[in-house]
């Protein structure tokens, strides 16, 4: 392997360009001409424009090209395609990645679902409304992040969010499948490390716990994790092992898990690297990517692997350009970015870089590691308060609250947590005792979590006219849908106008009982935060 192009774009493609300077291998990087001037773009050996990260073909366009022998798609847009992938072999190039045929196994959700059952893996139950009861998940078939998700508490509510999931699952993933899970309320969100090479080795590297999460995509995460001992570790590392071996796993992957109390179930295996690799990488002191490449080139895993012992603690944060409160997307020009020194940090942009809507608002990734998880915490927090960024807005007032909080500093958080405890809300002066984060009266269920904050209350707040007879954009985004036309008679909550951008969408809907007097906007328009989009009367 002589010289790697990466299928990918931002701080992904940088991390991978550093191990290949450690390995003495040429780096080539791909751009559209819309993100041609991102700071991967300017740091590889070459750089080919393509016409989309989208399209397998233009990426071994690219490699022939650029001479490139091997293509590593990194994580995100077509990483885990069996299409790129067989398009990449079939060009007699290397793959840094798993075999199509694995990757078509662990794709389709519901198949993946099924083989886990085979193999012995807990899986929570899929099927209809009628079968599994309420509340429930949509959930995207050919996709994970997040994208093509709604939880659903109630029959009156499915059709909408059947319709969203769908819409948005064509966007991200090409393919509007959906099915229906069982929804657990208050679960952690646990994965499992997976490495596998083409000699019959797989190997667990340990836990990574996510449970700290906004609209299901993870902003936290930290190895190992406080809720999980050494046997259930075990327990879960078997099980992952046990479904990477039964599809045929190659290279470096995650298996997901739900944990709740000590039952754990399997939700989808990762075909990938992960964003929060690190945490990994730095309790396990191996470089994940350089053990892919070995993979790739049919050697075996190193013994750093085979023998490998976890350190310490790892703490990650995702460092966004967006809105500390609501989780919105942010636009603008990158003035000022100062990154702290003495914990690791993975970044894809630099100061004076425009950050647009078009791609992930992921700005860095900092990442703390120490020998405790206190002193982890702690280093983080410090390196949160020297870091910097102006000329957009971010969510670094969140992280610092984040990282500050006691429940997280208590390790009690579970997936509902930032439904319950509001963005920059007043936190405790102290962790309440466990005993009083359960369910114990009457033996009855705990009460879902409260609702997170709503975007149309987003949108009111960033709109300009006090009687709120306007409903703007409290993002950039696309207009995707426009649902009602001027004379229209509209109920309160009654959605007007759906947004997209990064490809999650956001219907925005009428404060109060109205009419439509003017809808400003088209389907397939691009607008800016505070743009008027609709005007409404009493």
């Amino acid at each position: 392997m002589r010289r790697l192009l990466v299928a990918n774009r931002g701080e992904i493609a940088l991390r991978i360009f550093r191990t290949c300077r450690t390995l003495g291998i040429e780096t080539v990087a791909v751009a559209p001409p819309d993100d041609r001037d991102s700071l991967h773009a300017r740091s590889a050996a070459a750089t080919v424009e393509i016409g989309s990260y989208l399209d397998p073909d233009e990426h071994v366009r690219a490699a022939r090209e650029s001479g490139a022998d091997a293509v590593h798609p990194g994580y995100g847009f077509l990483a885990e395609s069996a299409e790129l992938a067989e398009a990449v072999l079939g060009a007699g190039l290397t793959w840094v990645g798993p075999p199509p045929a694995a990757l078509r196994a662990g794709g389709d959700k519901l198949a993946a679902k099924e083989t886990a059952r085979r193999a012995g893996v807990p899986v929570l139950p899929t099927g209809g409304p009628e079968e599994i009861g309420y509340p429930l998940l949509v959930k995207a078939a050919a996709g994970g992040g997040g994208r093509g998700m709604r939880i659903v508490r109630g029959a009156d509510e499915l059709d909408a969010a059947v319709e969203a999931a769908q819409r948005e699952a064509a966007a991200a993933f090409g393919d509007e499948t959906v099915f229906f899970e069982r929804y657990l309320e208050r679960p952690r969100h646990v994965e499992i490390q997976l490495l596998a090479d083409r000699h019959g080795t797989v190997v667990a590297l340990g836990e990574r716990e996510c449970s700290v999460q906004r609209r299901h995509q993870k902003v936290l995460e930290e190895s190992p994790s406080p809720a999980v001992d050494a046997d259930l570790r075990a327990r879960m590392s078997e099980a992952a092992v046990a479904f990477a071996r039964a599809i045929g796993y190659e290279s470096a992957g995650t298996a997901e898990f739900l944990l709740d109390g000590r039952d754990f179930y399997f939700l989808e295996l990762n075909a990938r690297i992960q964003v929060e690799h690190p945490v990994t990488e730095l309790v396990a002191r191996l470089d994940l990517v350089k053990e892919q490449l070995r993979v790739a080139a049919g050697e075996a895993l190193s013994e750093q692997v085979t023998d490998c012992n976890l350190h310490g603690h790892a703490v990650e944060v995702r460092l966004y350009a967006e809105d500390p409160r609501t989780f919105l997307p942010q636009a603008g020009r990158l003035e000022r970015l100062r990154l702290p020194e003495g914990i690791r940090v993975d970044s894809g942009v630099e100061q004076g870089d425009e950050i647009g809507t078009a791609y992930d608002p992921l700005l860095a990734k900092l990442i703390a590691h120490a020998p405790m998880r206190d002193e982890a915490l702690a280093r983080l927090a410090a390196a949160l308060r020297e870091t910097e960024a102006a000329g957009v807005t971010t969510n670094l007032p969140f992280l610092r609250w984040l990282v500050a909080h006691p429940l997280l500093r208590a390790g009690r958080t579970t997936t509902a947590f930032l439904t319950e405890n509001p963005p920059l809300s007043e936190p405790p002066p102290r962790a309440p005792d466990a005993t009083w984060s359960g369910t114990w009266r009457l033996n009855l269920p705990g009460p879902p979590p409260r609702p997170a904050p709503s975007v149309e209350d987003a949108a009111r707040e960033h709109g300009p006219a006090a009687e709120q007879s306007t409903v703007t954009a409290p993002m950039p985004g696309t207009v995707i849908r426009v649902l009602v036309e001027p004379g229209a008679r509209v109920a309160a909550r009654q959605a007007l106008v759906v947004l997209e951008a990064m490809k999650m969408e956001t219907p925005l809907a009428s404060p109060y009982d109205a009419t439509v007097r003017a809808v400003h906007v088209a389907e397939g328009d691009r607008v800016s935060n505070g743009a008027l989009l609709v005007e409404l009367e009493e």
